[in-house]
């Protein structure tokens, strides 16, 4: 499938907006008979790279923004109909989670881990940061425990987590989810309709 016809999705599992977006991104790409390339990321390195203000919002958060958002989240689970609220641990590390991404591509699972991973930190508050949690998920998956462990402390996958963020900011990223279709950018898990509607209209 020739890359105008795809859609690139760099995501963290640590996002409860990319979560939102990721159960929503495969029917999409379906209905427009697009195909998704998966692009895992470290979005904390995004942050620490082009967008600290994050790290200001959650020191001294407004608390009228704060208040909204909550409200807001709540309201799109619903309309998704999955499951979330805090975590008490955020935020996470999610470097093995997101590693496991990546292991999990090439063993052709990836929507199953990373779904998993999501209703893990998401829907149950597990700490997707351990060890063994992380292992277990993706044992629940199909994946070998043994070959998961190996992968996300190898070279290889440090280097490719590395390679996709330093991509995304690259390409004038600044977190997750972003989408981009023919060059063109779209942040945020509200912006998929607007993404569908360019898709099928072929505005771009």
């Amino acid at each position: 499938m020739k890359k105008s016809n795809c859609i690139e999705f760099y995501f963290d599992c640590s996002s409860p907006w990319t979560y939102l977006a990721f159960v929503e991104i495969l029917p999409l790409s379906q209905r427009q008979n697009v195909e998704i390339i998966w692009k895992p990321i470290l979005v904390g390195g995004v942050f620490n790279s082009v967008n600290q203000d994050v790290y200001q919002f959650r020191e001294n958060p407004n608390a009228l923004k704060l208040d909204y958002s909550g409200n807001d989240l709540n309201l799109w689970a619903k309309h998704r109909d999955i499951n979330i609220s805090k975590p008490k641990i955020f935020p996470v590390n999610s470097v093995k989670a997101m590693r496991g991404c990546l292991f999990a591509m090439q063993k052709n699972c990836l929507p199953l881990f990373a779904q998993k991973v999501f209703d893990a930190y998401w829907g149950r508050g597990l700490d997707i940061s351990d060890e063994a949690i992380i292992t277990k998920i993706a044992e629940e998956a199909g994946l070998s425990p043994q070959d998961f462990k190996q992968y996300i402390y190898s070279q290889e996958a440090k280097d490719l987590l590395m390679s996709n963020s330093a991509q995304l900011i690259e390409k004038k990223g600044f977190g997750s989810p972003t989408f981009f279709y023919r060059d063109q950018m779209f942040f945020g898990n509200d912006r998929l309709h607007l993404l569908e509607e360019v898709i099928r209209k072929e505005l771009i």
